[in-house]
């Protein structure tokens, strides 16, 4: 029951916790020296995670079984790939089948080409010229994304972040010059609604559901500010959205088994967890992006209630032997992330940062530690999230007052977060707005 754990973020923490419940013993490398892995793992490296040979040497050394990924940029260099030659199964997407993230231009051609349903406009560019020559047709705001991995942080919204045609093509040209001629720039139709979250488990044919969560991108309360990799989440006890129905939640479920199915025909099925972030719209769910992982921070919303056994999933996942249900408890959560000051914009790192672990746990939540370093007894703030609180209850309202209470045990001179996560009032309005969308 060896397992590899690739990665030290909260959603890897989150996976950590949740084998070890399930019985594994964990074999752990990642980039930073995060405590809360370090206190499961059998041995531990850190190792850059896309340092693919190293990640091997690691798993041949320990003798590992299984894996676990948690991060997308280790997919993108083939690490599934490269540990699959030396026999260890992986839950997570072969380089190929991760192309469903690394590429949005991948993404949408697939879905245009299988003719799936909940797909946006779009159109790929390689120079800035072509764009702004594409951009003087239409008529409607629109969202400019690079073509690959940005950790979250590279898109921007006409009305939004881009408020005039000028600022839109500096954007373009920035794009550009970061990625070069092999990334490009991806222009997709605005989609207006209420985003959410919908992760399933893969493997390779079937889809098993996760809970479906609602995660907080912009930087400051009120949803104003940059992007972030997500500030925190929130999901309900009934495992759906307040202002998402039912039959809308089947149709993103049938979206994501038809993008599964297209991803085997194709001749590279898809193995691991799967996060479909849609926007629920007038016309019903569009396809925002594809994960080839979990979400950060999702993963801490509904790992901790999940009651299947992890290891189980993981070994099933890998095998291709996924069972059609795998059951959480209904409880609702709310994540809230603690983050260095200037975080989505110009972090402050390296400072110190106090966890009363006993404290947060009495109050009923779950700590998840991130992009922190434990040097010397203490904890120090890298550039990006630093601990994720998860409040754990029977309603969002009584989840979001214990992840309130068991902020007060974590304390730093440097850090911020929102507090607005999963507040009633914030809720209803989402309510109302798709009641008026709908109607």
């Amino acid at each position: 029951m060896r397992v590899l754990t690739v990665g030290g973020g909260g959603r890897e923490h989150a996976a950590v916790e949740a084998l070890y419940r399930s019985g594994a013993e964990i074999y752990s490398v990642m980039n930073n020296a995060n405590p809360g892995i370090i206190k499961r793992a059998k041995a531990y490296r850190l190792v850059e995670d896309v340092h693919v040979d190293d990640i091997c040497e690691f798993a041949i050394e320990h003798d590992v079984v299984w894996a676990f990924i948690g991060p997308e940029a280790p997919l993108e260099m083939g690490l599934v790939d490269a540990l699959g030659d030396i026999g260890v199964k992986c839950a997570a997407p072969t380089k190929a089948a991760a192309m469903i993230e690394t590429s949005k231009s991948f993404m949408r051609q697939l879905m245009t080409k299988y003719n799936i349903e909940g797909n946006l406009g779009y159109a790929v560019f390689k120079t800035a010229e072509d764009t702004e020559k594409y951009l003087k047709t239409l008529d409607a705001e629109i969202v400019v994304k690079p073509n690959g991995l940005t950790g979250g942080k590279g898109v921007k919204v006409q009305g939004e972040h881009l408020n005039s045609h000028e600022e839109t093509m500096a954007y373009v040209r920035e794009v550009l010059g970061k990625t070069g001629s092999s990334g490009g720039v991806v222009i997709e139709e605005k989609a207006v609604g209420e985003e959410f979250t919908q992760m399933v488990f893969v493997d390779g044919k079937r889809i098993a559901p996760m809970p479906l969560v609602q995660d907080h991108k912009r930087a400051y309360e009120g949803d104003v500010g940059p992007n972030t990799g997500g500030m925190g989440s929130y999901s309900d006890a009934d495992h759906l959205m307040p202002f998402v129905p039912k039959e809308a939640r089947e149709k993103a479920l049938e979206i994501l088994r038809r993008i599964v199915d297209a991803l085997n025909a194709e001749g590279c099925p898809y193995r691991g967890p799967m996060y479909g972030q849609f926007m629920l719209t007038r016309t019903g769910p569009k396809i925002i992006e594809i994960n080839a992982r979990f979400g950060d921070p999702e993963a801490m919303n509904v790992l901790p209630i999940l009651e299947t056994g992890f290891f189980s999933i993981i070994k099933d996942m890998a095998t291709g032997k996924l069972k059609d249900e795998v059951r959480f408890k209904n409880l609702a959560t709310v994540c809230k992330y603690v983050v260095p000051a200037g975080y989505g914009t110009d972090p402050e790192p390296g400072h110190e940062i106090c966890v009363d672990e006993v404290g947060v746990r009495k109050c009923g939540a779950e700590v998840f530690y991130a992009n922190v370093n434990e040097k010397d007894g203490k904890l120090y703030t890298g550039t990006s999230r630093s601990v994720g609180i998860v409040g754990i209850g029977r309603t969002i309202e009584e989840a979001e007052r214990i992840c309130e209470d068991a902020l007060h045990f974590v304390s730093g001179d440097s850090i911020c977060v929102r507090h607005d996560i999963g507040k009633r009032d914030v809720i209803q309005r989402k309510v109302d707005r798709i009641k008026s969308l709908l109607s």
